[in-house]
């Protein structure tokens, strides 16, 4: 193991809210994201990576959840998905026009609220969403192209 429990505990306590936000971005079910997230993190506990900064823990963290996620929808005894509207958490925002914004992002097909989600609200630039996502990078603008059209068809012009 090359992450101690000291510089364990530093990581899961900067990037908790990272990675709970990006499972629920691609698991939309906040019981499967907790899970997830606690999947990540043991993952962490056991990996063997010598990991080059803090960034680098980032991505690495976030491949696992999305590998995570997919790992999780393919389980074969999953016959009921709650949908992100029927959760009784939301995340918390000063403004309400971002949240309302929040909740349309994850209404939309998991493909491009991934994208948005990752661009917008982790920072990530469109080559290193490529590279987490294993697709490549004109997709992913397009796939944000495409997502933001559908958000403005949603909510009209004002949410720009």
């Amino acid at each position: 193991m090359f992450v101690d429990s000291s510089e364990f505990n530093r990581i899961v306590e900067k990037y908790t809210d990272v990675v709970f936000r990006s499972a629920l971005s691609f698991c939309k079910s906040k019981s499967d994201a907790e899970d997830v997230t606690q999947n990540a993190f043991i993952k962490l506990l056991k990996s063997e990576v010598n990991f080059e900064n803090d960034d680098h823990i980032r991505k690495w963290l976030i491949r696992i959840v999305i590998n995570e996620c997919k790992s999780l929808w393919r389980s074969p005894w999953r016959k009921k998905v709650i949908s992100f509207s029927d959760l009784d958490y939301e995340p918390e925002y000063i403004e309400s026009k971002k949240s309302e914004i929040f909740i349309e992002v994850m209404k939309l097909p998991k493909k491009y609220s991934s994208v948005l989600h990752l661009y917008y609200y982790e920072g990530y630039k469109c080559g290193e969403i490529a590279s987490v996502l294993g697709i490549s990078e004109s997709n992913v603008q397009t796939r944000l192209m495409r997502a933001r059209k559908m958000l403005k068809n949603k909510l009209g012009e004002a949410w720009i």
